[in-house]
């Protein structure tokens, strides 16, 4: 066992003292060339294609280098990509437009990405590693090849040096010739190999650059022909939702419009347009320019609803107390002069009977007198001069249309009102199309001006 241990150290150490003694021989030929004391073995056109092959392994490499960040590019798009969405996926409500065809397009582009950077990897990026995968043993028989050269010009400048020397010793000269043939052979193997092994690999950068970047094109192509079409449906839902969701929006809006209108019908009638057209009273019968003699025979006093009064019962509630006063007929029908009494408004129902202007279905006065039927009718006009007015008061109006109430601060009017229209205590707050004003009947019986209140100026007529 010892002498196999001492044998394998004297291997080893003959061996390390033989590369030692090469490295200084190598060492001294290159002094030796470079101070032209020695001739150097130049092979330029050699030398072209080593220059050839550094320029080829750098853009090689380079290459390899940007392809590998493309590869991180695709991945880290592809995982932002995801996430958003997943994102949209989430955020998505059940009840939106699309939510199915969103869920199946987030799988699909995911799948899309997957595939994009899986073939690129195994069409673009494998090509270009095995390209580069031969350049560091070629780059390794380059270099043993400068080596070897060396080698060989120095085992020939040493056979030379002997043959030239004045005592020439055979054995050492034969040694040398030895030592030069086997380094000639040597650097020759490996200098016709690399003469024919690098001027292929020139040209076999072309066939790598066709097909790296053809096949990244071709799926470029079709990536993003693929992804086109996901984009287009993704923008044909959210244009849908978007028109969903403004259908919604102005639905809301008509409907808020609408309750609005409602809620102040009446404010905005009266400030903006004429007030709508009440429905048409009951059916009335022919109009006359003369009272007609009313017979109470033809009467039909008997009714299984309400009894029609008589002409001797309305000419009895008609007349003043004081039956010595003078009656006249006057313009517009019967005056029975109480000396300032105030008006009477008569029910009278179920015969035609003599009144105070008519009014036409559309409010607007036929005549100073008339004719009506079943309806209540005002047979006198008050004097305005019998009673005090309201403070501040302006002028007389009556209502030609009936108006319903929305606020406290409001009338009520029915056809045939008359009010008396006062000033605002703030003109600041009078609104366009609207009077302050007192129902005339009520100023009459309680003097009190806090009954005031506001009514649209076209549902009546300025007396």
């Amino acid at each position: 066992m010892a002498e196999t241990g001492n044998s394998g150290k004297g291997v080893t150490a003959g061996k390390l003292a033989s590369t030692v003694q090469k490295r200084l021989s190598r060492a001294q030929e290159k002094v030796l060339q470079k101070l032209g004391k020695a001739d150097e073995t130049r092979d330029v056109v050699f030398e072209e294609m080593v220059a050839n092959f550094n320029k080829q392994m750098g853009e090689g490499t380079k290459l390899q280098k940007d392809l590998k960040a493309y590869m991180t590019a695709v991945k880290t798009l592809h995982e932002a990509s995801r996430r958003l969405q997943d994102c949209l996926a989430d955020t998505y409500d059940p009840e939106w437009f699309g939510k199915e065809e969103m869920d199946a397009m987030v799988e699909d582009t995911d799948t899309l990405w997957l595939d994009f950077h899986q073939n690129i990897t195994d069409n673009s990026m494998l090509s270009v590693d095995s390209y580069l995968a031969q350049f560091p043993d070629i780059k390794a028989r380059i270099a043993k090849r400068d080596r070897k050269m060396v080698d060989f010009d120095s085992a020939r400048h040493h056979f030379a040096s002997l043959q030239k020397g004045k005592k020439k010793d055979e054995a050492k000269i034969a040694k040398a010739e030895e030592e030069l043939g086997r380094s000639q052979k040597i650097f020759e193997e490996l200098n016709v190999e690399l003469q024919d092994q690098l001027p292929v690999l020139w040209d076999s950068r072309v066939g790598v650059y066709v097909n790296t970047f053809q096949n990244l094109a071709n799926h470029q192509e079709k990536f993003h022909k693929e992804m086109s079409k996901l984009s287009q449906n993704l923008n044909d839902i959210m244009t849908k939702l978007e028109e969903q969701r403004q259908l919604k929006n102005d639905g809301a809006a008509a409907k808020a419009g609408d309750q609005a209108k409602s809620e102040e019908a009446n404010h905005n009638e009266g400030a903006s347009s004429p007030p709508t057209r009440p429905s048409p009273p009951p059916s009335r019968p022919q109009q006359h320019d003369e009272p007609l003699d009313v017979n109470t025979s033809d009467i039909n006093t008997e009714s299984t609803t309400t009894q029609a009064p008589s002409w001797d019962t309305w000419h009895e509630q008609a007349v003043v107390k004081d039956e010595a006063e003078p009656q006249e007929q006057v313009e517009g029908g019967w005056d029975f002069n109480d000396g300032g009494s105030q008006c009477d408004t008569q029910p009278l129902r179920g015969a035609e009977l003599y009144a105070e202007p008519a009014w036409s279905y559309d409010g607007a006065a036929v005549g100073q007198g008339g004719w009506v039927h079943d309806e209540q009718v005002q047979v006198c006009e008050s004097n305005s001069s019998d009673y005090k007015l309201p403070p501040d008061f302006l002028y007389k109006v009556k209502a030609i249309h009936e108006y319903a109430a929305t606020d406290g601060d409001e009338l009520e009017l029915n056809v045939g009102d008359i009010v008396l229209v006062v000033a605002f205590d703030n003109p600041d707050e009078q609104d366009d199309g609207w009077l302050m004003g007192v129902q005339e009947s009520l100023w009459i019986q309680n003097q009190d001006i806090s009954t005031k209140g506001v009514f649209p100026e076209n549902f009546t007529q300025k007396l």
